[in-house]
């Protein structure tokens, strides 16, 4: 069995751009960062950041161009790809994207802390912040050992 799919939940790194293909479909590409906090052995909290290329086709891409702007949080679900090509000097170029087969727009000014997606497209506040409260986020305080997991 084989499995390709991406789920990624983030913000918008700039506002999304518009193409057409030659058939007249309209293709949209948006950037994505999402974002990793973890505490390191020493107890300080690290964070990673990974930035995303999706697109996206069809009448997806046309309300995700009418709507999504630059910061507005985004839930992405599709498939990864890798294209190739040669560049102008001749040297093979790749690009890994996300092609998506959902957007789903996140609440407007959405992407602060303890804000996220919940099932059926509303916004649920984690861990019952409020407006404006920060939310910390419990980590184990036991070290994993990977020969525990059982697969």
């Amino acid at each position: 069995m084989y499995l390709n799919k991406a789920i990624i939940i983030g913000n918008l790194t700039r506002d999304p751009e518009s193409r057409a293909m030659p058939s007249g479909a309209k293709v949209v590409t948006i950037g994505v960062a999402t974002n990793r906090v973890w505490k390191d052995k020493a107890g300080a909290k690290q964070e990673t950041t990974e930035y995303h290329n999706v697109v996206v086709f069809g009448r997806q891409a046309e309300t995700s161009s009418q709507y999504l702007k630059k910061g507005q949080s985004v839930l992405v679900e599709g498939r990864i790809q890798t294209r190739s090509w040669a560049g102008a000097d001749g040297v093979k170029k790749y690009k890994t994207e996300i092609v998506a087969d959902r957007v789903q727009f996140g609440p407007k000014g959405a992407g602060g802390p303890g804000q996220s997606f919940a099932p059926g497209g509303t916004q649920e506040v984690a861990g019952g912040a409020g407006p404006g409260e920060a939310d910390s986020i419990d980590y184990p305080s036991e070290e994993i050992n990977p020969d525990d997991i059982p697969f």
